[in-house]
């Protein structure tokens, strides 16, 4: 199996993704906004999540399809980013239509970074909606890794978090890539080491290329979180991880629902520990609808693996590509085991 070409979500026909932030606060916005209506279904296996419109992306709500996902840091004040892009979506007229009325429809899903040592002070500032805004207008085919848009602020259990993103060509045909901002109250890496989690699913060395250690029977296996490692000031619900998983292959919202809790396997996989009372860890599934499945039972499954696999490797790509900034709480990746 290989990476699509650019290695990012992008690599799915028919998706722009857009990001926005702002140093002084340490936050952001990230937003992935399909050309056309798609598909999209979401699961959440996190005990602390916050969302906005997540309810019509349950099977047997009416709304068919969405016009944006939209991913922000910023806690339950990140939610606004949603209300910043529909604005600009629909100034660009796009939407759900009612009449004459055109209604853009933006799931959004925020994450907990009011911690990690931006200035918060922004009082009615409307900081989120125009980065949601922002966001949208910066939205293209190639988009920054690492402490980016939503993954900005980001931080892990003793290193920076980030914006990740991976991509992957199916073996029967078509793509499916993923899109994470990686806040988990969990680690990355296994113990002390540099070693990813995720490094049995690495591509061309993506994220350093390390592999696993060379003695495994001697891996750190410790539970260690914020909590544990006291990296940060905590209260209950700081963390979360939220990510999009996209494909081209045509999927019913019963179909995506379905991906999306296989594709949960990905942080479970990448993260130690992951979808904890503490973490809102949620994913959203979108299909663009552009290639049929020739056999539907195996594909889906298939897509379901490799959606998995994805994530994995999306995971790790953002924490490995973060980068420093004044005032940051924990370091980088590269900071803390060197650029290799």
């Amino acid at each position: 199996m290989t990476p699509a070409p650019r290695n990012l979500i992008t690599d799915v026909p028919g998706l722009k993704v857009g990001n926005a932030h702002c140093e002084k606060t340490k936050s952001g916005v990230t937003v992935l906004i399909p050309d056309e209506q798609a598909v999209a279904s979401v699961a959440i296996l996190g005990g602390a999540p916050g969302t906005r419109d997540i309810a019509l992306l349950e099977p047997e709500q009416t709304v068919n399809a969405i016009d944006a996902l939209v991913l922000s840091g910023g806690s339950a004040f990140g939610l606004d980013a949603g209300s910043g892009a529909q604005v600009r979506l629909a100034e660009l007229g796009k939407g759900f239509k009612v009449g004459s009325a055109v209604i853009p429809i933006t799931p959004t899903a925020i994450l907990f970074d009011l911690l990690n040592g931006g200035d918060k002070s922004w009082g009615r500032k409307p900081v989120y909606r125009e980065m949601g805004i922002e966001a949208v207008d910066n939205a293209g085919d190639d988009f920054e890794l690492g402490s980016a848009g939503a993954g900005f602020g980001a931080t892990t259990a003793d290193l920076k978090g980030g914006l990740g993103s991976a991509s992957l060509s199916l073996p029967r045909g078509g793509t499916v890539g993923a899109l994470i901002a990686v806040n988990a109250l969990g680690r990355p890496t296994i113990g002390d080491t540099p070693y990813f989690w995720a490094a049995p699913s690495e591509q061309n060395g993506e994220f350093g290329g390390l592999g696993w250690p060379a003695e495994m029977p001697g891996m750190d296996r410790t539970v260690q979180t914020k909590f544990t490692l006291g990296t940060i000031d905590l209260s209950p619900n700081t963390n979360t991880t939220i990510g999009i998983v996209a494909t081209d292959l045509i999927l019913t919202k019963s179909e995506a629902k379905r991906i999306a809790t296989a594709a949960h396997d990905g942080y479970a996989r990448a993260l130690w520990p992951a979808h904890t009372p503490m973490d809102g860890d949620l994913l959203f599934v979108i299909s663009t609808g552009k290639r049929k499945m020739q056999d539907p039972m195996v594909e889906l499954l298939e897509l379901g693996a490799y959606a998995a696999q994805t994530v994995s490797r999306a995971i790790a790509r953002g924490v490995y590509n973060a980068t420093e900034y004044p005032g940051d709480t924990v370091p980088t990746w590269k900071s803390q085991h060197g650029s290799r």
